[in-house]
């Protein structure tokens, strides 16, 4: 049969073509035709026997495109860790390539931002974890009412991992009206009862006996002892040339002292755990995925979902309490039908693990005996009160992460001291170089006439830090008639230009008075040196004549001083503070300071 003959549309049969997809595995066969009817399905078959596209390529049928900036969620994909969620993602894209649906990926242990940005955008197939598909519902992120397909992806491994309460959460805030896709490689009777609630009048598939290893992978056990398993791999890796393995350990601190011990065996190595963060997860799994490392050592974590194209190796490096988790380890080779191996080590403790899944598998696990780390110690393992199997690597491991951690915080707590004995070191060079740097005081100088005017001898300038005190010399412009302030010269300007306009006395001026008034102009400039400002009386203020009006000067030239005595009648003066004219400079030396004034007065035109 091929995959033509499932009733598959033209797109996604070619980029299933694409994908190197020829002809569908027993699961596709059994599972696509009733799925693409609308029927929900039950699906059992243990890992690695194509469940992704028994139920994605259905999905993508189904679901016709939608446009609109905003696209309900119409398939939901739960799916129970994140590596599994993300592969799960990558197979849509893949199989949907030349369709316009959207789909997304949420899960825990990254920042939620990027993924709510995508949900606001609108999908159509979200595929998720059960603890942020919560988070991200309860602030309304997520809305599932137009929900028409869900997808329930590895339940037994839900139920293992402690998800099976959030799951029931997750249902109640489904439609009603759904179809339901249901996939598990075992059938514990939790899981059981969780599809006589779900399913309506499903369609059964299932493929091999539940819980049993697919036939292609080559099974075999060494008895070894506790101390050589290290050793014992690293020379498996060499003898076998490994391409790329999985190793799996029992605990967290276990898999990281076996990827340290590959390390200084010269076999490239990285650990995968739940106490990793997401993206050391991610970079640790793409970095086996191309070649850069040999090991990924994983706890079960990693048991399900991990899909690596043509891994050759996978080693049980402690054999698993629940005999299925086995099935479940084995089960990440000999993906889609490819060959593969899996070998067990087994020490004097663990035979009774290993009676318990050649039971669950129906057959013995062939023995190999040649090797050069023969078993050795055939003592009982070690209880404790409550009679469980005290397991002493992982003890070592724990006290290895312990004397890691105490060490890195000494060396934390060192820190500071370091650098306070360092700087106690540095502080004689540091007054040594302070003293030599000293500057020296600047030489006294005694009160002396300064050739110019105005200017005090030995009066010194505050610079403060930056420079030592230095005698500028520099004249004070207000200690005599030297005007060297702009503004101050313009106000004096303009004091001497009105005082030579404006009459006194009340006196009128005609046309014929335009000569008296350049006498007049001379003879107060010749005089201006002996005149005192403060005794004048106050001038009125001109104003700037406006543009077009002939009369303006006239005008001001005829202005009457009455007001303006009965104005200083009814208030006093005010004190003149405008600086006396400059006087006549015939045989002084140009002040290097002075310069001609930038500004204009708008009343110099008065007198044109």
């Amino acid at each position: 049969m091929q995959f033509k003959d499932l009733g598959l549309n033209a797109p996604i049969l070619r980029a299933l073509k694409e994908q190197g997809y020829d002809k569908p595995s027993p699961i596709q066969e059994k599972a696509i035709p009733p799925a693409l009817a609308g029927r929900d399905v039950l699906g059992c078959a243990q890992t690695g026997t194509g469940k992704t596209c028994a139920f994605a390529s259905p999905i993508l049928q189904r679901l016709e495109p939608k446009t609109g900036p905003k696209r309900p969620i119409r398939a939901l994909i739960l799916t129970p860790t994140r590596e599994l969620a993300i592969q799960i993602g990558e197979s849509f894209e893949a199989y949907g390539k030349y369709l316009k649906l959207r789909h997304a990926v949420i899960f825990g242990g990254v920042g939620q931002n990027p993924q709510v940005e995508a949900l606001k955008k609108g999908v159509d197939i979200l595929v998720a974890t059960p603890g942020r598909l919560m988070d991200l519902h309860n602030q309304g992120f997520v809305n599932l009412d137009g929900l028409e397909i869900f997808v329930l992806d590895e339940a037994d491994r839900m139920l293992d991992m402690g998800f099976i309460h959030d799951v029931r959460k997750i249902l109640k805030w489904l439609p009603q009206k759904k179809q339901t896709l249901f996939f598990s490689a075992t059938m514990p009777p939790e899981i059981t009862d969780l599809v006589n609630s779900l399913l309506k009048n499903p369609v059964k598939v299932a493929v091999d006996p539940v819980s049993s290893p697919v036939e292609v992978i080559r099974q075999s056990v060494y008895l070894v002892d506790k101390g050589n398993k290290t050793a014992l791999l690293a020379h498996l890796m060499e003898e076998k040339r490994v391409k790329n393995a999985l190793v799996f350990t029992r605990t967290k601190h276990g898999a990281n002292k076996v990827a340290r011990d590959l390390g200084k065996a010269g076999i490239s190595a990285a650990a995968i755990h739940g106490n990793k963060s997401q993206t050391a997860r991610q970079q640790a799994l793409a970095d086996f995925k191309a070649g850069r490392i040999r090991c990924l050592v994983a706890t079960d974590i990693a048991a399900r979902g991990l899909d690596i194209e043509e891994l050759s190796h996978v080693f049980n490096y402690n054999l698993p309490e629940v005999p299925e988790t086995y099935v479940h380890r084995i089960g990440r080779t000999g993906r889609a039908g490819r060959g593969g191996e899996a070998v067990a080590f087994c020490d004097f403790g663990e035979k009774p693990l290993l009676r318990d899944i050649e039971k669950l598998i129906g057959k013995k696990v062939p023995l190999i005996e040649d090797h050069p780390y023969p078993m050795q110690v055939f003592e009982a393992p070690k209880r404790d009160r409550n009679g469980k199997i005290i397991n002493e690597e992982d003890q070592e491991a724990r006290q290895a992460a312990r004397e890691l951690r105490r060490q890195r915080e000494e060396a934390r707590q060192a820190a500071p001291q370091a650098r306070q004995k360092k700087a106690e070191k540095m502080e004689p060079k540091k007054a040594e170089l302070k003293r030599v740097e000293a500057p020296k005081e600047p030489p006294k100088r005694t009160e002396k006439e300064s050739p110019r005017r105005g200017v005090r001898a030995g009066t010194l300038m505050d610079t403060g830090d930056a420079m030592p005190n230095t005698d500028f010399r520099r004249p004070n412009p207000l200690d005599s008639d030297t005007i060297m302030d702009a503004t101050a010269r313009m106000l004096s300007s303009r004091r001497s230009l009105l005082s030579s306009i404006l009459p006194k006395g009340g006196e009128k001026k005609d046309q014929k008075g335009k000569q008296a008034k350049g006498k007049q102009t001379k003879q107060v400039k010749a005089e201006e040196p002996k005149a005192e400002p403060l005794k004048q009386e106050p001038v009125k203020k001109a104003r700037r004549p406006a543009k077009g009006k002939q009369g303006t000067i006239q005008a001001a030239r005829e202005a009457k001083p009455a007001p303006q005595k009965k104005r200083a009648a009814s208030k006093p003066p005010r004190r003149d503070r405008r600086m006396p004219p400059e006087p006549p400079r015939k045989n002084q030396p140009k002040d290097s300071t002075e310069q001609a004034s930038l500004m204009k007065p708008y009343y110099l035109d008065i007198g044109r």
